[in-house]
């Protein structure tokens, strides 16, 4: 499970953002479980100012649309780019 953290002053409307791009809706405070074509089942959880997500990869390979799906939506969710991202995660390795 890996942890994103929303970038600070930054207040997204995260049912909107999800509803937008996968068409999902849910209580993200006790966090759900939905697929995603191509990425897997996706659990999502927002705790604060972090949003805490588990992907299970699913067989069928992900074409590049669906990454830059991914990569938007997940842009849209926390205000930050991918390079803010993985500067993050290189940090708390």
């Amino acid at each position: 499970m890996r942890e994103y953290r929303i970038k600070r002053g930054y207040k997204p409307d995260l049912n909107a953002i999800l509803s937008k791009y996968f068409g999902v809706n849910g209580d993200l405070e006790k966090g759900f479980s939905f697929n995603v074509e191509g990425l897997g089942e996706i659990f999502i959880q927002q705790k604060g100012i972090s949003l805490f997500i588990e992907t299970k990869t699913s067989s069928t390979k992900a074409d590049y649309s669906i990454i830059k799906k991914w990569n938007d939506f997940l842009y849209e969710a926390t205000g930050k780019t991918v390079k803010e991202r993985k500067k993050e995660f290189s940090k708390l390795s």
